[in-house]
C-alpha cells in the first residue's frame, strides 16, 4: 500500500492491529479517546505509534463557538502530542458548546465576517499554544444559515487569516453539495490544494424523507463512486495523505484495508501518469 494512505483506528480492531501490524501507511484516531494516559486505548496507541505515523483528529475543541478556549482540553491535547508525536493534528469547522456545556454533535456555523475573525483568532491561539499547525476539516451539513458567505469562501479565508492547514473531507463535501444544491467543482475551485494536508474518504446514508432525499454523513459504509471520482481529480494534481474513515457499523479490518487499497491504486496510477507527462 502507498505510504500516503491510512485508516482510522477503532477499538474493535485494536487486537488484530497489535497482532498483525497490517501494511497501511498511517493511522488516525479521535484525540479525546486517548486523553487518559492509563487507559487501554492510550496503551494500544502508544504501541502502534512505534510502527505507524499517527494523525490526531479532534472533535471537542468547539472552535466555532463564542466560548473561550478550554484550557484543560488543550493541556490534555498537548500531553498527548508530547507522548505520541503525531504527524498531523486536526479539528472541525463547527461548534459544539455554549457556556461550557457541550453537545454531542458538530453543529453548523454562520459563515459571517464576525465568525471568521473569531474562529481565526482561536485557531491562531491553539497553534501558538501547541506549537503546531492545526488542520481544519470541512463539515457535512443539513441546514444552512441564510446570512453569510459560501462555506468554501469562509474556509479559504479562514486558512489565509489563521495560517492553518486544511483537512478536505470529500465525502462531507459530496453530502453537503447534494443537501444544499451547490456543485462540488465550485467548492474545490476555491481551495488551494497546497494548503490541504490530509483528505478523508468515507461512506454516507441516503435517507428518504417526505420532502425528498437527505444524505447523512454516517461513515458506515464503503466510499461511493462519485466521491472516488472527486478523489481521482485531486490525485491528478497532487498526492495528499488520505484516510479511509469508518465510524459506525464497523466491519472487519480487511474491509477497511480493501478500501484503502483502492485509494492506493488511484494514488499510484495518477502519480505514474504525472511522471509520464513530466517526461514528455
Amino acid at each position: 500500500m502507498h505510504s500516503s494512505i491510512g485508516i482510522g483506528l477503532r477499538a474493535p480492531h485494536y487486537q488484530v492491529m497489535l497482532a498483525e501490524r497490517p501494511d497501511v501507511g498511517w493511522l488516525e484516531v479521535h484525540s479525546e479517546n486517548y486523553f487518559e494516559p492509563h487507559s487501554r486505548a492510550f496503551h494500544v496507541l502508544s504501541q502502534l505509534a512505534e510502527d505507524y505515523p499517527i494523525s490526531l483528529h479532534g472533535v471537542g475543541m468547539s472552535l466555532g463557538s463564542s466560548d473561550t478556549l478550554d484550557g484543560a482540553h488543550l493541556a490534555q491535547l498537548r500531553a498527548l502530542l508530547t507522548a505520541i508525536k503525531p504527524a498531523r493534528i486536526s479539528e472541525h469547522l463547527s461548534w459544539g458548546s455554549v457556556d461550557g456545556r457541550h453537545f454531542n454533535d458538530l453543529l453548523p456555523m454562520p459563515y459571517t465576517q464576525q465568525a471568521l475573525v473569531q474562529m481565526s483568532d482561536k485557531i491562531k491561539a491553539v497553534q501558538d499554544q501547541l506549537g503546531r499547525e492545526l488542520l481544519i476539516e470541512n463539515p457535512s451539513s443539513y441546514l444552512q444559515f441564510e446570512a453569510g458567505m459560501p462555506e468554501w469562501e469562509f474556509l479559504a479565508q479562514l486558512q489565509q487569516r489563521s495560517g492553518c492547514g486544511l483537512l478536505l473531507d470529500l465525502n462531507n463535501l459530496y453530502v453537503s453539495a447534494f443537501n444544499h444544491g451547490f456543485p462540488c467543482t465550485e467548492y474545490l475551485a476555491a481551495i488551494d490544494l497546497d494548503t490541504v494536508k490530509e483528505i478523508h474518504l468515507a461512506g454516507f446514508t441516503d435517507k428518504s424523507l417526505e420532502q425528498g432525499h437527505l444524505y447523512i454523513d454516517t461513515h458506515s459504509c464503503p466510499v461511493v463512486e462519485p466521491v472516488w471520482a472527486l478523489y481521482r481529480d485531486i490525485c491528478v494534481r497532487r498526492t495528499i495523505p488520505t484516510l479511509i474513515e469508518w465510524d459506525l457499523e464497523i466491519p472487519a479490518l480487511t474491509v477497511l484495508i480493501a478500501e484503502a487499497d483502492k485509494a492506493s491504486e488511484i494514488t499510484e496510477l495518477t502519480m505514474a501518469r504525472r511522471q509520464e507527462r513530466h517526461h514528455v
